[in-house]
């Protein structure tokens, strides 16, 4: 294929090598975690926690750092296409994240507060930032596009004043102006 084409053709998923995508899902979709043995009632309580505040969390622990920690996002979304929800997939020091109904925003907040080494800390710490009092976006750029109208109104309204006055204080040209009779 040319070069110019592949611009435009979208890149398949990459997962970590080795990693069944089906086997996860399964996974996930039983006991809301795919993670070693040891690992496995921990990160229940997580999710446990989650879904006590209406957020359906799936954890998934991989035991290696993949080659890109975009790898992981793209797992994420991967498992968060079948089984849907918010999708939280940790190595030993990348992360990434999926949902389909918490913002992106959110989401990288939480990724930032994972980076812990202890998967289990790190899901406590980004069920936390997701179950948290959130920045209400929507007010502040609200506010912000009516302090932005408000003194557009205020500017054109002080224009009109000011050409409505300099036009009262223009004095007459009486060359113009024509007498009757």
């Amino acid at each position: 294929m040319p070069e110019p084409i592949l611009a435009f053709v979208p890149l398949m998923a990459d997962v970590p090598p080795g990693i069944d995508v089906d086997d996860i899902v399964a996974e996930v979709a039983a006991t809301g975690v795919s993670a070693p043995a040891p690992l496995e009632s921990d990160l229940q309580s997580a999710v446990a926690r989650a879904e006590e505040h209406g957020i359906d969390l799936s954890i998934i622990v991989v035991d290696r750092d993949p080659r890109h920690d975009s790898q992981l996002r793209d797992l994420a979304t991967a498992v968060g296409a079948e089984d849907g929800g918010t999708v939280l997939v940790l190595s030993p020091g990348q992360v990434g994240s999926f949902s389909d109904n918490v913002s992106r925003v959110t989401l990288e907040a939480g990724q930032d507060r994972t980076y812990t080494g202890n998967p289990v800390v790190a899901a406590d710490n980004f069920v936390d930032t997701l179950v948290g009092p959130q920045t209400p976006w929507t007010l502040i750029t609200t506010v912000v596009i009516l302090v932005v109208a408000g003194c557009g109104a205020a500017t054109a309204f002080a224009k009109t004043r000011r050409r409505a006055r300099a036009e009262e204080l223009r004095p007459v040209d009486e060359s113009r102006t024509t007498l009757p009779g």
